[in-house]
């Protein structure tokens, strides 16, 4: 029988989804699953996107251009400029997903074997978009004694070999929901300005700020304008997961041209989702203020609920909608497994995912499961109950 490939035997599954078969049979002995483990929000889609498919007036659907529908980067390039990135159309890749974004961008500025430096614990897909790369992560630990801060300059510098190419950022972070300040981003940019190297802004988040805090874009950052490619999506923004549709953001005409090429090997990006992608820029600011307000309350009563049980820790994220949490267990692969093959509670259980897959060395989060709050509060206070329950009586407690 051929062999696989060294490539696809270092491919990681998924952390996030590796234990929907166990999910799946809970589901088959008729217990409700309360999904925590995956950033599928069930806020409603804006009616004007969903307008926009409900009309198509098409006699075909056709390719798009290589970089997505001009009408549509124009108006996205619009978008970008009300809230201070000052680009235009050429500027600005559509993409497939976020997900190609990175994919993209880590083609076209690196090279097999080169380094990338990323703050731990990140989104478990950047292990396998540099694996697909060939580059190698370089983590930066971040603590959740420290609330998950951006470790000190001196920290990241250390990590810096002749081999480093990049810095990669989630701001705000997926899987804690941190959201870097100003001032850790004008760290960031001196170290990226000093060594010349790439900086990757994955922004995918960024309407998810609470409490008034404010998003630093890295395309504000002044003096690496070249260095800076952010990579953006719809997915989270508009709820539109399904749609596929991301963007990559440069001010680096080399690097615009060269994910390109890229690009026009797999033809096209979406050509509904460019249509529901466009129609959403009409969103009212309305959506995201409501939108705000319940996931802020979400937030507000899952942190202080879970802070409630004996052994058990959440820091308070700013943005985002997940937080990394630290139980009372010895491994929370066995605990995540567990309450979907032997525990329920009133025929309910609950879905998390183990924060191990979060990080380059899963010893590290090995009593941590990220949650996303991204059920309504009635859905979350049975996930909380749950979850509680499940902790009196899981036999690996520490």
């Amino acid at each position: 029988m051929p062999s696989i490939s060294d490539k696809g035997r270092a491919m990681p599954a998924s952390p996030i989804r590796k234990l929907v078969p166990y999910s799946e049979e809970a589901k088959r002995k008729g217990r409700k699953v309360y999904h925590l483990n995956i950033g599928q929000p069930d806020i409603p889609t804006p009616d004007v996107a969903l307008n926009a498919l409900r009309n198509i007036d098409l006699k075909v659907i056709e390719y798009s251009h290589s970089a997505g529908n001009e009408s549509y980067r124009r108006k996205l390039a619009e978008y970008y400029r009300k809230i201070g990135i000052n680009i235009d159309h050429t500027e600005l890749l559509i993409t497939t997903g976020g997900s190609e974004a990175i994919l993209f961008s880590l083609m076209s500025c690196l090279n097999p074997g080169d380094e990338v430096i990323i703050p731990e614990p990140y989104y478990a897909n950047y292990n396998g978009f540099t694996i697909t790369a060939g580059v190698k992560i370089v983590p930066v630990i971040s603590y959740i004694k420290n609330d998950f801060a951006l470790p000190p300059v001196s920290e990241i510098e250390k990590k810096i070999t002749p081999r480093t190419r990049g810095i990669i950022i989630c701001n705000p972070n997926n899987p804690t929901g941190y959201l870097y300040s100003k001032k850790e981003f004008l760290h960031i940019r001196e170290i990226v300005k000093e060594h010349d190297l790439y900086l990757f802004s994955d922004e995918a988040y960024r309407e998810f700020c609470y409490d008034g805090a404010e998003h630093i874009s890295a395309m504000k950052l002044e003096g690496v304008e070249n260095n800076v490619i952010m990579l953006d999506s719809v997915s989270k923004r508009y709820s539109e997961c399904g749609v596929r549709i991301g963007a990559l953001v440069t001010k680096n005409k080399d690097v615009i041209s060269t994910a390109l090429k890229f690009a026009q090997a797999r033809l096209s990006p979406p050509g509904l989702g460019q249509i529901a992608a466009e129609a959403s820029l009409e969103t009212p600011p309305e959506y995201f203020k409501e939108v705000n307000k319940e996931y802020t309350a979400r937030r507000n009563y899952m942190v202080e609920t879970l802070n409630k049980i004996p052994g058990v820790y959440c820091p308070k994220p700013q943005g985002a909608f997940y937080a990394v949490v630290r139980l009372p267990v010895d491994d929370a692969d066995n605990f995540a497994r567990w309450l979907l093959e032997e525990f329920e509670y009133k025929n309910q259980t609950v879905m998390v995912a183990p924060a191990s897959g979060f990080y380059s060395d899963p010893s590290l989060g090995r009593n941590e499961v990220r949650i996303a709050y991204v059920l309504k509060i009635e859905d979350l206070k049975n996930a909380m109950e749950t979850l509680t329950e499940a902790l009196k009586v899981y036999p690996g407690i520490k």
